[in-house]
């Protein structure tokens, strides 16, 4: 089922996500209901507090970048309880940031390349790993959602300043996009 995604100024998308435990009802529906919202909205990735949920789970998809990246053919993965342990800010890349939550909005985000990260696979078996590049990437701007921040918040005061309208537009549901909000 595709799900409304929470959109700028909801006040879920401030909160601290929780994590759960493996008796979470309808895990396996709402992680296959968070792809489905993913796919038809064209994202890369999705966190539980973009559907009004204030859970720590997230899904991302990087197939859609094969072309660029081979190594991302097929990638679809959901991540449960996920936390950013590392961050090995030894080299650090700047790059065009969007948000399914922040319809229109783009701006330049610097983050680092490599990141450790904890989760729990559906099944909750759990994993650690060193996670590079692109994934990397898609995975911090994730876990921020889970932690309550939305990737303006980590941009230049400037850059803050010369899209504060188009932010205030957001909270007054003032936007267009393609796919279903909240």
């Amino acid at each position: 089922m595709i799900l409304p995604i929470y959109t700028y100024g909801q006040p879920v998308l401030r909160k601290v996500a929780q994590d759960i435990t493996p008796d979470y009802p309808e895990l396996p529906k709402l992680i296959e209901d968070m792809f489905e919202t993913m796919y038809r909205s064209e994202g890369v990735g999705l966190a539980a507090p973009q559907i009004g949920k204030d859970i720590r789970v997230i899904v991302v998809t990087l197939d859609v970048l094969k072309d660029e990246y081979p190594e991302y053919a097929d990638f679809n993965h959901a991540y449960i309880n996920p936390h950013i342990l590392e961050y090995d800010d030894s080299e650090m890349q700047t790059m065009d940031e969007g948000c399914l939550s922040l319809p229109g909005i783009h701006e330049p985000v610097k983050r680092p390349t490599r990141i450790l990260v904890r989760w729990m696979e559906p099944d909750f078996t759990e994993r650690e790993e060193w996670v590079e590049g692109y994934l990397a990437r898609v995975l911090q701007h994730e876990i921020d959602h889970l932690e309550g921040k939305v990737f303006t918040d980590r941009i230049t005061p400037l850059r803050k300043q010369m899209i504060r309208s188009k932010m205030n537009a957001l909270v007054k549901g003032k936007f267009r996009c393609g796919y279903k909000t909240k």
